[in-house]
């Protein structure tokens, strides 16, 4: 099947070798050289990436050296190059970027979004915004003490307070907690999605849709064992957060909700 003996010489050990680099583009055919999956490239990040065979079944391996197969010869696959930027540089939101800029002085008035995973998401994607407009983004570890925490925090004209809420829908727990804040210098919003994770495209981490988990499972867990991810939770996000680069990698439910909290925190009284 192959020319001469893959598993000869030091295809394991590349620096002794001068085992080739290949771009994972789309659609390049290789296999993996552990378990003999062959299939086409569909996604890359920089630290996996997405093989589908001729079944449709979908594989995701990680870019170790000298793991893969090319036409029978052992090839380390690396990222692709980004391409060259064009017109105005833009941020990962979309807005143009500020060249120099220095963060300005932070507003009294804040964000805060439910747990650590939506603050990096919304670092990642929307942090060269906030920091031109001076608002800080925390988290709040949940929110059934959402009340308590608006009294505390104190809102008012020019201190407004902006809230980020997961799996906001109509009769959930989380709109029954929500309706309790009142003040015209809160706005909560969310998104439908039982965690942020739900707010990736899932054709950015070559799957075809969100796995569902049977209620009693956790969450992160039960999509984590349905998609045959091998990894602990903190493991899974930093796969999850490393194939968001920008504001289309994300669902329109989650980047109209953000939109609208910059605007209502910033807006002159």
């Amino acid at each position: 099947m192959y020319d001469g003996d893959v598993l000869a010489g030091n295809w394991r050990r590349p620096g002794k070798g001068k085992i080739p680099q290949v771009p994972a583009e789309p659609d390049l055919v290789v296999e993996d050289a552990e378990s003999g999956f062959c299939g086409a490239v569909v996604a890359c990040d920089k630290e996996a990436v997405t093989l589908e065979d001729r079944f449709g079944k979908r594989r995701l391996f990680p870019l170790a050296p000298a793991a893969f197969l090319l036409e029978g010869q052992v090839v380390t696959l690396v990222r692709p190059p980004a391409e060259a930027p064009r017109g105005p540089a833009r941020s990962a939101s979309g807005s143009i970027a500020v060249q120099g800029l220095r963060a300005r002085v932070a507003r009294e008035s804040r964000i805060y979004v439910e747990g650590v995973h939506d603050a990096a998401l919304v670092e990642k994607i929307w942090g060269h915004d906030l920091r031109v407009e001076g608002v800080v983004v925390e988290y709040l570890e949940g929110v059934d003490d959402l009340p308590a925490i608006v009294e505390e925090f104190g809102p008012e004209p020019g201190r407004r307070l902006g809230v980020l809420v997961d799996h906001l829908v109509p009769g959930s727990k989380e709109s029954r907690i929500a309706a309790r804040v009142t003040s015209p210098d809160v706005l909560v919003v969310g998104h439908p999605y039982v965690d942020i994770w739900q707010a990736v495209k899932p054709s950015k981490l070559g799957i075809r849709a969100w796995p569902e988990v049977p209620r009693g499972v956790p969450w992160k867990e039960g999509v984590i064992a349905a998609l045959g991810w091998r990894m602990e939770p903190a493991d899974a996000w930093r796969r999850i957060l490393g194939a968001v680069s920008t504001y289309a990698d994300l669902e329109p439910e989650l980047l109209g909700r953000v939109e609208e909290l910059i605007d209502f925190v910033t807006e002159t009284p």
